[in-house]
């Protein structure tokens, strides 16, 4: 199933908070939740600047809505989200019953949907999310790519420029 117009816009939604994120030096993913055509909730990666490890932009999104609406049962919701979410994203994408999850770019490294897990599919889980990934997954992988190409070039001129 191919993305459409509606998950392309709000991913290009999603995609600007990542950039925030970005300018704030955290790594940039950003989320939205979406909800009879209309965002509930926003939200972008700020474990560092917040000292908190659930700071993740899919936590920050789910939070946002969920306060928004006075309901932390967040069904008939899509989150969409630059970054294919990890293990404590999917729990939580679970427990608030979001409906859908579409994602940009898989995550190699620690995605719980489809790259090391699936988590979405566990059995004993008592709510199924409908998920999509590849949504805009070029701009995705390259934001997040190009963040971290940058952080690189930056630690190689530090340690370049303090051997002088």
């Amino acid at each position: 199933m191919g993305a459409s117009d509606e998950d392309e816009r709000w991913m290009t939604r999603a995609l600007a908070l990542a950039r925030m994120a970005a300018a704030a030096g955290e790594v940039p993913v950003g989320a939205v939740v979406v909800r009879d055509g209309k965002e509930i909730g926003a939200g972008f990666n700020a474990p560092i600047s917040g000292c908190d490890p659930t700071a993740h932009a899919e936590m920050r999104a789910l939070r946002d809505a969920a306060a928004r609406v006075g309901n932390y049962r967040l069904s008939g919701a899509t989150l969409y989200v630059t970054l294919e979410p990890c293990t404590m994203c999917t729990g939580a994408i679970v427990h608030s019953r979001v409906s859908r999850l579409v994602f940009g770019a898989c995550e190699p490294k620690a995605g719980a949907v489809v790259s090391t897990r699936r988590t979405l599919e566990e059995a004993a889980f008592n709510w199924r999310v409908e998920h999509q990934g590849g949504v805009l997954s070029e701009a995705c992988s390259e934001l997040i790519s190009g963040f971290f190409a940058d952080r690189r070039a930056a630690r190689r001129k530090r340690r370049d420029s303090s051997q002088v």
